[in-house]
């Protein structure tokens, strides 16, 4: 993903969801310097209400290669007031990075890629 593009992930949600810390791991492949914004969003039918965003900058590691770099954090969030259909959405953009490159990879190959598989652990 370079500047100016968007990737979301969306999972539907069983329950309601307690105000609280959601924890996101969220290791990734950096090509080169790159700052990320990231979004939870709860989605219900055609509205998105923002849960949380915050942003992130990145430098490729001095070696080169495809290994992750490790990245988690735990971002505050309002509770989500289950019905039906709602939907946990994790968004991604890139805000630089160079065009038409994949800056940001998010890390899909888990260990092989010396990283770990992207998550979200809700609050309990």
């Amino acid at each position: 993903m370079g500047p100016g593009g968007s990737q979301e992930a969306a999972f539907g949600l069983r329950a309601s969801v307690p105000a609280g810390s959601y924890h996101v791991v969220c290791d990734a492949i950096i090509a080169v310097p790159v700052d990320v914004g990231f979004t939870l969003i709860w989605r219900r039918g055609a509205t998105d209400m923002q849960l949380a965003h915050w942003t992130q900058h990145w430098d490729p590691v001095p070696e080169g290669g495809f290994d992750a770099q490790a990245y988690e954090i735990d971002v505050a969030a309002p509770a989500i007031d289950y019905a039906p259909g709602d939907q946990l959405v994790f968004r991604y953009d890139g805000t630089t990075g160079g065009n038409n490159i994949q800056a940001f990879i998010p890390n899909g190959d888990g260990a092989r890629a010396s990283g770990r598989i992207p998550s979200i652990t809700l609050p309990p």
